[in-house]
């Protein structure tokens, strides 16, 4: 028995070794300030302890504490909460999910100087997701952003360019909008940055650049669009071999972060049995899902107006 003891003894010495580092952690101790300040009233220290709430950074990840230190930022003029406490809104993650409050939080937070708030902002008025759909009004907002070092709205921005959606199309302007915000490790920047070398448009045409791209966006950035656009590499065979069935499971990642095209493109390969099992059911609810994240293809057709004098 005391070999044993003897065996487990450095075990347990590495064990509390460990604990020792990780509470003396610079990162640890940036949060234990920032909750003692925030307990002191500071709100601003409220909304920064609130990310890493949000985040799980150094912190047990708790998503309701979260929203309510954003709140609390938010009541106290802190534009950066506001933002924040809208993006949640918007998601449902700590919050039950509010498609109108969004945008007022939003709105507030870009009133209040953050940058995240005007992208933000500018998303739903391109989309048109609880706000009039109003692409002049996006671009003018990504531009702001852009304009104030907020790397969201530059990767907006250049989408807009690139499509000529509400902006002159210029695909030189597109590509360094994107890359300069990709290079600051913007996922929805790669996403727009791959797009462009599939097509060659801006910048030299590669497969394999823009599948790097993709994967980068979809697995270190947990990027619903990345995901989507590297399921599309893989069910064309784009500089891959082609493989519907992890085709299927980049689209059912994306559709699980909201992207309602990626619910689409699932529910057909269920309905057809490609890639997947033959499910009519599966196929229904996806298009369903599709619908709600604002697909527009897969939601139903209005019935006809009657017949006049009918």
């Amino acid at each position: 028995m005391r070999h044993v003891r003897r065996r487990l003894l450095p075990a347990a010495a590495f064990a509390a070794l460990g604990a020792g580092l990780a509470a003396c952690h610079p990162g640890n101790r940036e949060a234990r300030l920032l909750r003692d300040r925030c307990d002191a009233g500071d709100v601003a220290a409220c909304g920064r302890f609130a990310v890493k709430l949000e985040r799980g950074e150094y912190v047990l990840r708790d998503e309701p504490r979260a929203a309510a230190l954003f709140a609390r930022a938010c009541d106290g003029r802190v534009g950066e909460g506001c933002a924040r406490l809208g993006g949640m809104y918007q998601r449902g993650r700590g919050v039950t999910r509010d498609s109108a409050r969004a945008p007022a939080l939003f709105r507030r937070g870009c009133e209040l100087g953050a940058m995240l708030g005007c992208s933000s902002l500018g998303v739903l008025h391109r989309t048109g997701a609880g706000v009039g759909r109003d692409v002049a009004r996006a671009a003018a907002l990504f531009r702001q952003a852009c304009d104030g070092d907020d790397v969201l709205g530059c990767a907006h921005l250049g989408a807009l360019h690139a499509a000529g959606d509400g902006v002159p199309q210029d695909v030189g302007r597109a590509a360094t909008l994107l890359k300069k915000a990709c290079d600051a490790k913007s996922p929805p920047g790669c996403v727009g940055l791959g797009r462009l070398h599939l097509a060659g448009a801006g910048v030299p045409q590669s497969d394999s650049l823009a599948r790097e791209l993709f994967e980068n966006a979809c697995y270190a950035g947990d990027e619903a669009a990345g995901c989507f656009q590297l399921g599309e590499v893989y069910a064309t065979g784009r500089g891959v071999t082609q493989r519907y069935g992890r085709a299927g499971e980049l689209y059912e990642q994306a559709c699980d972060g909201g992207h309602g095209e990626a619910c689409y493109r699932q529910a057909d390969m269920h309905e057809r049995g490609i890639g997947m099992a033959r499910d009519s059911s599966s196929a229904r609810a996806l298009r369903q899902r599709a619908c709600r994240f604002g697909h527009a293809p897969a939601c139903p057709a209005p019935p006809a107006a009657p017949a006049k004098g009918a």
